[in-house]
């Protein structure tokens, strides 16, 4: 799946395998809402008593429509979902699905050039998105209840007043973007390429499987613009459309609204359901390509299997789950702990509309070969074989999946998704009754016999990603896989022009179009009541009762992380923090992890730059038993020797896959810009391969004990248990975690550049250059944070509102995402542009970049103060939506000293801002001349081009290309 930016969606596809074991569930919809009590409202409602209420009918011209309630918050998620994904397109017009998702947020006859973008802003939405699958492509976003009609009225101007709005220069800009999604997501990216392989090889040339969702970048340069009103005018039209609203809005007006603006818009051609199609594989093939940013060698075997929603789904998702995943899967025993050939083996079922693949992947350790890795294999499917799967495997796996289900629906927007994705699919959103049934009927029996059906013995794709020069350690046998690379071409692209103008003639409609709705009754923030407490040893506590679902989260936050670790062995918060799930005194390894499973829950723990983290979610009529073994891990450690050194080969690999992921190298190389070598907060937090190599557990005991205390430690808590309940529960806490005197260093603040410098990291041959670009700035604790931030929102921070975006993205298509952002600890604050662009603009980026930030306290305007105050007030309505967002809240509380209401005090000073103010934050915090300038990319065609910034030569930080290894 693709997505219009870069902030990841859910994957909807997998939706139907998540809805799982609902014993305990309440109503999801409010059952006294309107689409609850009509008598047309169909509801699915499980045995074990849960309900999805909903409301569907379907317009005259064949657009299905499903209305969903959720008061628990003032808001809106509108789905536009069409079902057309990259199985429709043509042989040599690959890419067409995904493209669409672009060019339908550019512009529309009546909102505009970039009118979604520009409302979004004002009505304080989530940020109108957008993904494409094989199958589907989807529109979405959640606004505040007062802007539902404007979004109605936006999405219809999708469907029926787009299209000629698309000319030449439109759709060459966005050919660029999406290419540099590609470069980004594939091209740069260690493993990029791996699904093309198989996929090639999988499905024949025929299949619409057979390429990618995001296209090939010749079918993309190839594209006309006839071809894409072809593509339009057949596949978005409203009988093969799925309009979802789900949140708090009242359904008559809304089906009012909804045959107002979509009613008129003509039905199109049948759209018939593509047969359903299996991968084949004749005989087993094997391939090898030698990666560019891999520094470990990569296996991935992949079987044909059925599509979603196939009887034998549901029996291969468990046995997906059940080879790889936990210290009981064979894959575990046999190549992590027994051969130690790999930290890092996964199994997945995928499945799609037409087809599915089972997919193992095995990213092995630096010097193992994949012959080994493959006859580990091999020994781990025997061992299966021989050993099959206990009922209590499927318990503690079904647990997993009602957990995971109540976590899908923690948002009006992943509930929008379900609802559409079962439509589309089968025509009927309450197919959750059939789905849970399904699940529910999986026995062990089941899972043997689809592992004998579709992978024991079968034929299959194998795929060895291996390093540059590493031919060698390919999986015996393997041959060269053709996977097309783009060449480094100065202006290889041509400019265009984003100030033209489409000419046309506009759609007729019998209603005026082209006045946006007004607002309804304004949707004000609703500020959860916080509780607070503070133990006897010191353990400050803060929570929020949250009944929308079953469901209980908390985290416990100990200050320290990385700042208390030793400069000589930087690495040791890192190891201790994963060490602490390793088994407890009274439990091994594996019957610790067996116990968390069986309860359905998750407990992580992990190290930051500032703190440890304990992150836990869990069903709440199991939070006892859950606070309990929290308690046990982090009272009682076990300190497993065993364990100790796979955590600390697994970390070793991290660092070394890091050396060539542009994004970390980038990330590292900035922080000791920063900060200066001297600075704790410079270094990885992983730390270097001398420093983990040097860490004992008696280091890791040392740090333990010195530094865990609940003096300086916080919980945060959010889910569906009362004060009461909690309060009661800690009492073991309480008694058992003793408080000791923990010394936080003083910060080391970093200096402000004098003047500005470039710097260079080459990664050769690299198809887009990362940037970071930036200097110190406020703390969060500053008394000007905020209004910093708010000065920002237009600059870099207001995604598709901001002048970053517009020109570097929607103005040149030399990006895919850039942003800005001023971010800040209690004690330390920076500001910093980031952004991929491709490599043969990377001067020409930078020097828009810096004409930006030149430009920018001179040209802020009066509408650009309106649309930031618009957005950062309206979007308050949405501010504390999801349980996350919930624990967000707590954490500022509890770490910064705000009081609970402090968004309503935020709200005053935005409402306060002056242009001026805007103006003296942006000549102080965002010179240009006074900035750190990161450039990560090939040096060989770049580095030389970077002097004409007029900024010096630039400071090359690793060696020259030649002579690199």
């Amino acid at each position: 799946m693709t997505t219009r930016i870069s902030t990841p969606l859910r994957n909807t596809v997998i939706a139907a395998a998540v809805f799982a074991l609902c014993a305990s569930a309440s109503s999801i919809a409010n059952p006294t809402s309107t689409a609850a009590s009509s008598k047309s409202a169909p509801t699915a409602k499980t045995s074990s008593g849960l309900k999805v209420d909903y409301q569907k009918f379907t317009l005259a011209n064949g657009l299905d429509v499903i209305f969903h309630i959720d008061r628990s918050d003032p808001v809106v998620a509108v789905n536009l979902t069409a079902h057309v994904g990259s199985a429709r397109e043509k042989a040599g017009r690959t890419g067409f699905a995904h493209l669409f998702e672009h060019l339908l947020f550019l512009e529309s006859e009546n909102l505009g050039k970039g009118g979604l973008d520009k409302m979004t802003a004002r009505i304080g939405g989530s940020g109108a998105n957008g993904s494409t699958s094989q199958d589907r492509t989807n529109y979405l976003q959640t606004v505040p209840k007062d802007a539902l009609e404007k979004m109605i009225w936006a999405e219809a101007d999708k469907l029926g007043w787009f299209i000629n709005t698309v000319t030449d220069q439109v759709l060459a800009k966005e050919k660029q973007v999406v290419k540099n999604e590609k470069r980004q997501s594939v091209d740069n990216n260690p493993y990029g390429h791996t699904s093309y392989v198989i996929d090639k090889a999988l499905y024949p040339a025929d299949h619409p499987y057979n390429w990618q969702v995001i296209g090939s970048l010749e079918d993309l340069q190839n594209a006309t613009v006839d071809d894409v009103k072809e593509f339009f005018r057949r596949w978005y039209v409203p009988n093969n459309v799925t309009l979802v609203i789900a949140g708090d809005f009242d359904t008559v007006q809304a089906k009012k609204w909804v045959e107002k603006y979509f009613g008129e818009i003509q039905r199109g051609e049948e759209v018939k359901p593509q047969a359903k199609r299996p991968g084949f594989v004749k005989e087993t093939v094997k391939l090898y390509h030698e990666d560019n940013f891999a520094r470990v060698p990569a296996l991935t075997m992949v079987w044909p299997a059925v599509e979603q929603l196939h009887p034998d789904s549901y029996a291969l998702e468990v046995l997906a789950h059940y080879l790889t995943q936990g210290k009981r899967a064979p894959f575990y025993q046999v190549l992590v702990e027994g051969k130690k050939l790999s930290a890092n083996v996964s199994t997945r079922n995928d499945t799609s509309e037409l087809a599915g693949q089972f997919v193992l992947n095995v990213r092995a350790f630096d010097g193992k070969t994949l012959d080994e890795v493959a006859s580990a294999i091999n020994e781990a499917f025997a061992l299966f074989e021989k050993e099959g799967i206990a009922d209590k495997d499927l318990t503690r796996i079904k647990a997993g999946q009602e957990t995971q289900f109540y976590n899908s629906l923690s948002s009006v927007l992943g509930k929008s998704a379900q609802l559409a994705e079962y439509n589309y699919l089968i025509g009927n959103p309450g197919y959750v009754e059939q789905d849970i049934k399904n699940i529910l009927a999986v026995t062990a029996a089941d899972v043997m016999r689809v592992y004998e059906k579709y992978i024991k013995g079968k034929n299959y794709v194998a795929t060895s990603f291996v390093p540059k020069g590493k031919q060698a350690v390919a999986l015996s046998g393997s041959t060269k896989a053709e996977v097309a690379e783009e060449k480094i071409v100065q202006g290889a692209e041509d400019a265009v022009d984003p100030n033209i103008n489409a000419t046309y003639t506009k759609t007729p409609s019998k209603i005026a179009r082209d006045k946006e709705p007004a607002y309804g009754p304004t949707a004000s923030v609703k500020v959860p009541a916080v509780w607070e407490q503070t133990l006897k040893n010191g353990l400050r506590v803060y929570g929020i009762q949250n009944n929308e679902v079953p469901l209980v989260q908390f985290e416990i936050v100990i200050d320290g992380g990385l700042l208390l670790d030793d400069p000589q062995k930087v690495g040791v918060a890192n190891l201790m923090a994963r060490m602490m799930t390793q088994g407890t005194a009274k439990k091994t390894p594996q019957e610790l992890e067996e116990a968390i499973q069986q309860l359905g829950a998750m407990i992580n723990i992990s190290a930051r730059t500032e703190d440890i983290r304990i992150t836990v979610n869990t069903l709440a009529r199991n939070y006892a038993a859950t606070l309990a073994l929290v308690e046990e891990i982090l009272l009682e450690p076990r300190w497993d020797e065993k364990e100790f050194a796979l955590q600390k080969q697994n970390i070793l690999s991290q660092i070394r896959q890091q050396e060539a992921n542009p994004n970390v190298v980038a990330s590292n190389a900035y922080n000791k810009l920063l900060y200066g070598e001297d600075n704790i907060r410079s270094r990885n937090l992983l730390g270097s391969i001398e420093s983990v190599n040097a860490i004992s557990i008696a280091d890791l005991k040392t740090y333990y004990s010195k530094n865990l205390s609940p003096s300086i430690a916080r919980m945060h808590i959010v889910g569906a248990l009362p004060k009461a309940s909690i309060s009661q529960s800690l009492a073991g806490l309480n008694q058992r975690w003793l408080a000791k005197q923990v010394t936080i260093p003083a910060p080391s603040k970093a200096k402000v550049p004098s003047e500005a410098k470039i710097y260079f990291v080459d990664i050769p041959d690299a198809k887009q250059s990362v940037l970071q670009i930036g200097a110190p700035a406020l703390a969060a604790t500053d008394k000007d944070y905020y209004a910093a931030q708010v000065s920002n929102y237009i600059f870099g921070g207001g995604g598709f509102a901001s002048r970053l975006t517009q020109q570097l993205r929607e103005g040149k298509g030399y990006t895919y995402g850039i942003n800005s952002a001023f971010s800040g600890s209690k004690s330390t604050g920076e500001f910093k542009i980031t952004s991929g662009v491709r490599s043969n603009v990377t001067l020409e980026s930078t020097q828009l970049i810096k004409q930006i930030l030149q430009d920018y306290a001179r040209t802020y305007s009066d509408a650009d103060l309106a649309t930031t105050k618009s957005f950062l007030i309206k979007s308050n309505a949405r501010a504390f939506e999801t349980a996350n967002a919930k624990l967000g809240l707590l954490e500022n509380i509890s770490k910064y000293g705000w009081s609970a209401n402090y968004i309503k005090d935020r709200e005053q000073i935005v409402k306060s801002m002056s242009i001026e103010q805007i103006q003296a934050l942006s000549q102080k915090y965002l010179d240009p001349n006074k900035m750190i300038w990161l450039v990560v990319g090939d040096a060989k065609t770049q580095l030389p081009r970077m002097k004409e910034l007029g900024f010096g030569e630039p400071v090359l930080l690793n060696k020259p290309r030649e002579e690199s290894k």
